[in-house]
């Protein structure tokens, strides 16, 4: 027998690959096929079976695309409704993997369809259980993702949710847990940076797991949720009705433009999207481009910010713009109109107008940090943990362009982050609604800490 976690930091997700004497099964994989592929025929196996967790909402699984392409199964839990074929596994049905079995554990909540794989070995011992987003290291999967045509209330999926979390606790403490995702997923409001755990300690350490009643279980669940991303009902119905093939999307969107075309497009309300690195975004950028570097949580904040209907146009480092497009195509966010061929110094050499963001370090910050104002746009659970700069303006990324209302335009604001990845993108939006009077923080409040400035904790935070 053999496992394997495939984690992608830019989604937080893990994929998972189980093999037994030449039968493969992939768990949750993301929308890319050639990974699992080439993962099987190197291993000398054929992929027998795609198991579904749930439909997600963060990312467009590569199901449908990997069981066209290798013959395998789709197999979700009860109650799955798709738009194409899939098998629907009953509550503690088995799979047959070589001289493993994959059992069925109906665990709604999340999800209504949410399951669990419980994967036993060639001795029909429990050895790991793939909890997709019922159960996370630190956490449980959010209970607020009712899609079209479900009327499940938030209380009714925490209260299913209880039961299923009860279920697992029944299972052997030692129980190695794959979860679908680790931190910085919204999937979850609070979990950890670790990829697995075990039954037991999530008993001994996870808030969820510890709630002594539903009626305690349900408010500690559904207490301080935010609001999901708009692009997560999108990526669940695609997920749940069909897409397009991945290579088909990639070929079209990894198009080279001219300068004139991208100008042309510019003119006719196309988004740019800059992907490079903070660094090189602040020295010369399009006007009003939107940047989202690849260095970072790239598809997550892309999804949080933008519609996925926006139509694009892509500014990428020479080599990056197919990732670009592909990592985008994870999410759903398909209408990419190509890329700037040449990327910015074509657009420099052909006497075209930039922009600049201006920076400073947090030691020069501390020494006019009285003299304008701030903006922190970290979230509040991060502004409580470290505390904030006096009388900064706090108003989280996720929410910004919704309370553009609450800033001054007339106003020099400092904008910082944690670490500095996310404040250029606060910069960047903002300069697309008009606010001109900007300076960026390097390294966030992490280099904030370090300059003596006496922080304070938060009042409110949008």
């Amino acid at each position: 027998m053999y496992v394997e976690q495939l984690y992608t930091n830019c989604l937080a997700e893990a994929a998972y690959y189980i093999e037994s004497n030449g039968e493969a099964a992939i768990i949750d994989p993301l929308r890319e096929t050639q990974p699992y592929i080439e993962m099987a025929q190197k291993r000398g196996a054929v992929i027998k079976y795609v198991f579904e967790t749930h439909f997600h909402a963060d990312f467009v699984s590569g199901h449908i695309d990997l069981a066209k392409l290798t013959g395998a199964k789709i197999i979700y839990g009860p109650n799955a409704k798709a738009g194409y074929e899939i098998t629907n596994a009953a509550d503690n049905e088995e799979f047959a993997l070589g001289a493993v079995k994959i059992k069925v554990l109906h665990t709604p909540g999340h999800t209504p369809e949410s399951s669990c794989y419980l994967l036993l070995d060639e001795n029909g011992k429990e050895s790991a259980i793939f909890t997709g987003d019922t159960l996370f290291v630190g956490d449980v999967g959010r209970p607020d993702l009712t899609v079209k045509g479900s009327n499940l209330t938030l209380e009714e999926l925490a209260g299913m949710l209880y039961y299923s979390i009860d279920r697992l606790k029944q299972l052997p403490d030692d129980l190695t847990i794959y979860p679908a995702h680790g931190a910085g997923s919204s999937c979850g409001k609070n979990i950890g940076k670790e990829t697995w755990s075990t039954i037991g300690q999530q008993k001994a350490t996870n808030y969820a797991m510890l709630q002594p009643t539903k009626e305690a279980f349900i408010t500690a669940v559904t207490d301080g949720i935010s609001a999901p991303p708009a692009y997560f009902f999108h990526d669940a119905m695609v997920n749940m009705n069909g897409y397009e093939a991945v290579d088909a999307v990639v070929a079209r969107g990894n198009t080279a433009l001219s300068v004139d075309a991208v100008e042309l497009l510019i003119n006719e309300g196309v988004t740019v999207l800059d992907t490079r690195t903070v660094l090189e975004f602040e020295k010369g950028f399009i006007p009003n481009a939107l940047n989202i570097g690849l260095d970072g949580q790239y598809a997550i904040w892309v999804g949080t910010i933008l519609k996925p209907e926006t139509p694009l146009v892509l500014v990428a480092d020479n080599g990056k713009e197919k990732e670009a497009v592909l990592r985008l195509a994870r999410v759903g966010y398909e209408n990419v109109k190509g890329y700037l061929k040449g990327g910015i110094a074509a657009w420099i050499a052909a006497g075209k107008e930039v922009d600049i963001v201006n920076s400073v370090s947090a030691e020069e910050f501390a020494l006019h940090y009285t003299e304008s104002k701030v903006l922190d746009v970290r979230r509040p659970g991060e502004q409580e943990t470290t505390g904030v700069v006096p009388d900064a303006t706090l108003i989280c990324l996720e929410t910004l362009e919704n309370n553009l209302a609450q800033l001054d335009k007339s106003a020099h604001y400092y904008v910082h982050c944690a670490g500095g990845y996310r404040s250029v993108i606060a910069a960047s939006l903002l300069k697309r609604h008009g606010f001109d009077n900007l300076t960026n923080i390097y390294g966030g409040m992490g280099a904030i800490k370090t300059t003596g400035i006496p922080l304070v904790q938060p009042e409110v935070a949008v």
